[in-house]
């Protein structure tokens, strides 16, 4: 694999790190009574943990 791609998936992860943490931190800042704003803003941080996840495997099989 070049280097390109292991490098552009490694910046594609720290992205999307970077994007999940902006959304946990916004978790705070809601307040009562907004259940399925919560749960809206819960489902996207686990698919972004995912997201996160997967790119960082797929840099890894690219060092193969």
């Amino acid at each position: 694999m070049t280097d390109t791609i292991r490098a552009e998936l490694g910046a594609a992860a720290d992205a999307i790190g970077s994007y999940r943490s902006r959304v946990a931190g916004l978790l705070d800042a809601v307040g009562p009574n907004h259940e399925d704003l919560v749960s809206a803003m819960y489902e996207a941080e686990r698919a972004l943990i995912t997201a996160e996840r997967l790119l960082i495997r797929a840099e890894k099989l690219a060092r193969s």
